[in-house]
């Protein structure tokens, strides 16, 4: 199927409303642009690179948690938060007093992007070590 003929889908009448239907994509496709088959083999690669990464990673699950740990942690500066790395990880009752709004705040965007609890947080604590 050639790309620029693609039709994402089409708008169906139930009863007082309409619903979107998308299409089915399996399709073998074809493109008259040379320029995308170049980014394709860049995108290859990049995966292929991506899969190496996870060779050397002894726990790719953790590196991930741990690396939206830190963006959580950088983002929510931007509201003034004050938490450091060290506490994100910790128990809410070894956060001092002064810090655990900071740290609640911090614990709702792991929950929001990650689904994390906060009960489960001090999980990652014992792999600390490993860093």
């Amino acid at each position: 199927m050639k790309f620029k003929e693609f039709k994402s889908g089409n708008y169906r009448q139930q009863y007082h409303y309409k619903s979107f239907l998308p299409a089915k994509i399996n399709h073998e496709w074809t493109w008259d642009d040379p320029r995308i088959n170049v980014m394709l083999e860049k995108a290859t690669k990049a995966l292929g690179e991506l899969n190496a990464f996870t060779l050397i990673v002894p726990d790719v699950d953790l590196f991930i948690r741990m690396h939206v740990m830190k963006e959580a942690n950088t983002s929510s500066r931007i509201e003034g938060t004050r938490t450091e790395m060290d506490e994100v990880v910790l128990d809410e009752l070894e956060v001092i007093p002064e810090r655990r709004d900071d740290w609640g705040e911090i614990q709702n965007i792991l929950e929001e992007v990650m689904g994390f609890r906060r009960n489960r947080i001090f999980v990652f604590r014992k792999y600390l070590d490993i860093f």
